[in-house]
């Protein structure tokens, strides 16, 4: 009894820690009206994705996160996809977007690095060269392929999250890790228990994202309960904490096979560390 007592009192303190991180990254009422209103909320570029027309002869595989709109920024990201072929002079973008209804799988519902209803963006994955250009048909295969793409649920899933952990997985060579605040990219049907985790490099049992474990080389070691992911991350060492996401050395994965070799990048990072 004196250790549940003690385990849960270390998961309050872990929680409202990782919470009040959160807050200090971003107070209520820091940003002006405009930002929190979704209809007026600023959506232009934050200038992170390569010049598509500089780089025409480079094939380019970025994954963003930023904060989900309003309260939930506080908790959670969204995240998408975008990609160019070598020779394409604009970018294809690929999320999961709940309202309209219809199909929630949307192509291009913003401009590729825009800001999410004001927050801005980070940069989860950089990927160009010879290896972006070899794994953009598995991505396409991999959005074509997702599972709930007329189905979702903000909490705990199938959502945005579930859906760049479906591509993740189905394309390994992303190196995609989601950060500890995705919440939904643990979702998993009851038919799908255990399997691959979202970076594809690790194993993942979940219960339909509300209980679960994985362990891997993208991820480290993280524990799921009801939703908020809690875990140590090995290869660039960090905290994986809810609310924030991340306490530690940058994670983002960048590979450049072009010949010159050079790759330049910078990201403002948002609520989520």
């Amino acid at each position: 009894m004196k250790t549940t007592r003690l385990l849960a009192l270390g998961f309050t303190a872990l929680l409202t820690l990782s919470f009040g991180i959160s807050l200090a990254n971003d107070p209520p009422g820091a940003g002006n009206a405009e930002s929190r209103s979704w209809r007026t909320a600023p959506r232009h570029s934050a200038g992170i994705a390569p010049d598509p027309l500089a780089l025409a002869e480079t094939a380019i595989v970025q994954v963003y996160a930023a904060p989900t709109y309003g309260w939930r920024g506080y908790f959670a990201v969204h995240p998408w996809i975008i990609f160019k072929r070598r020779g394409d002079t604009a970018y294809t973008r690929y999320d999961v977007v709940a309202w309209g209804g219809g199909k929630v799988v949307r192509r291009d519902y913003a401009i590729p690095d825009g800001l999410w209803f004001g927050a801005t963006p980070r940069v989860l994955v950089d990927h160009r060269g010879d290896g972006a250009e070899a794994m953009i048909p598995a991505i396409e295969a991999a959005v074509e392929g997702y599972p709930y793409a007329h189905e979702y649920r903000s909490y705990p899933g199938p959502n945005s999250n579930t859906f760049l952990a479906h591509i993740g997985r189905e394309v390994p060579a992303l190196r995609l890790d989601l950060p500890a605040n995705a919440i939904g990219k643990d979702y998993r049907p009851l038919s799908e228990i255990v399997g691959l985790s979202p970076s594809g490099a690790g194993v993942q049992a979940s219960f339909l994202g509300m209980l679960g474990l994985i362990v891997g080389l993208e991820e480290g070691i993280e524990f799921n309960l009801l939703g908020l992911s809690f875990g140590l991350d090995l290869n660039r060492p960090g905290l994986r904490l809810p609310s924030v996401g991340r306490l530690g050395m940058d994670d983002a994965t960048v590979t450049d096979t072009t010949p010159d070799g050079v790759l330049s990048r910078s990201a403002s990072i948002g609520r989520a560390q």
